[in-house]
Formats: C-alpha cells, structure tokens, sequence
C-alpha cells in the first residue's frame, strides 16, 4: 500500500489541454516504469461549493474561465522511495527532452507538495 503522495494542482489553458494530456500520458508511463505505484491526472469537474464547503478550487487557484483546473497525483511506498524513483524520472531520456520545450501551463501558478498517509482507507 502507498504510504507517500506526490500532489500537484495547476491550471491549464483550454486550448493547450491537448498538448498537456499528450506530455501527462508520457509522464505517467515513465514514473510507473521508475516504480510508481500508482500515478493519475485528474480534471476538476465539480466546481461549485456547498453548505459544507465555500473554498472552491477555481476561488483558490484564482484560475481563469478559459483554464481547467487539473488534480495530479503519484503515490509511493514512502518518501524515501519517492525520492528513488523521481530521481530515476529526472534523467529519463522521455522526460530530459522536455526542458528546453514551453510547458502548456504556467509553471509559476503550479502547486506541489509531498504527503504523508495517515489514514488509509482501504487498510
């Protein structure tokens, strides 16, 4: 069971939407290859609040009508295997050809953070 998550949050230009699940797709091939154990890209679809809940995404992200908003997530054994694995990832041939090429998303407004699991669901 996956003790770590890597999260992401960023907001991606509609017209470039695309381009980004072209670059996640391989994004997700190459961090499961390294030993991931799971790794997903999400798009908010759900976007309205609640009686429960009144800080939306679109509120928090201040993003755009024109963006969508995407949910990222990889999970590992623990961090020390996160760190093994993204360190294999970051010299990947199919990730190295990325940086020199524009990102379809503005790196500035991307959000991440590495999680500790605490409760587990399925456990």
């Amino acid at each position: 069971m996956a003790n770590y998550v890597d999260g992401y949050v960023l907001m991606v230009p509609q017209k470039k939407l695309d381009d980004y699940k072209k670059m996640a797709k391989i994004a997700a091939k190459v961090w499961v290859k390294h030993g991931a154990l799971d790794y997903k890209e999400c798009i908010l679809e759900d976007k309205k609040p609640n009686k429960y809940v009144t800080l939306t995404f679109p509120k928090m992200t201040q993003s755009k009508r024109s963006e969508v908003i995407i949910f990222a997530y990889a999970t590992y054994k623990s961090r020390a295997h996160r760190d093994r694995v993204n360190a294999k990832v970051m010299v990947d041939p199919e990730m190295t050809e990325y940086e020199d090429m524009p990102m379809p998303f503005d790196m500035d407004r991307m959000a991440f953070g590495g999680f500790e699991v605490i409760i587990d669901g399925l456990k």
